[in-house]
Order: structure tokens, then sequence, then C-alpha cells
């Protein structure tokens, strides 16, 4: 019976050295050479943007560049003041606003 449970575990020690081999190395598996390439190549309008990509017509690369060259040099613009709202503003005699405080009646749950 030993010799058995030996026999059954060599086995299944060696049934596990199928997973060290790689999947895509095994004989028979499709391997695809430049499939990526050719279907690129097949799909693309101008050869020359392989190289090197083009963008929109309507783009301001140079303004783009300029924002980005100030960003860099840390001389970056400061944002307009805006006031066309008073929205936060601290600004003003502080009684703006309606609806006082209201008053008397009877207190509620009947407390004084």
């Amino acid at each position: 019976m030993r010799r058995y449970l030996t026999l059954v575990g060599v086995l299944a020690t060696l049934g596990g050295c199928a997973a060290l081999v790689d999947p895509f190395q095994r004989e028979g598996t499709y391997v695809s050479t430049g499939v990526n390439d050719d279907n690129l190549r097949a799909m693309i309008v101008n050869p020359v943007d392989l190289q090197h990509g083009t963008g929109p017509a309507d783009t301001l690369g140079v303004t783009s560049a300029t924002a980005v060259s100030r960003l860099r040099n840390d001389n970056v613009k400061a944002l307009p003041d805006s006031t066309l709202s008073q929205i936060g503003s601290s600004a003003g005699s502080g009684g703006q606003g309606g609806g006082g405080g209201g008053g008397g009646g009877a207190a509620v749950g009947g407390a004084p």
C-alpha cells in the first residue's frame, strides 16, 4: 500500500510539471506575427500618420505651449478679478436679506 501511495504522489507531482510550460509555446498553438501592425496599415488613411500624428486643424498649439511654458517657469498669470457675482462677498452693511425674527405666539410643547 505504501508503494502505491508513493507512485500516486510521484505521478501527481509530475502532472503538475505540465503547468511549467508556457501555454503559448506549446506545439499547435496559434502564434500571431505582425497581425496588429498589418491591421493598422490596412486602416490608416495616410501612411505618414504612422510615423507622427496630426492634430485637428482648428487647434492653436502655440497658445497651449505658451501656457505650459509659463507654468513650468513659475510665471503663471493671475486670473482676472470677476465682480459679476456678490456671492461670498464680505462687503456691505450686513443688513441685507429678509425675514426678521417673527414674534410672540405660543411656545411649542407648552413650555413658557
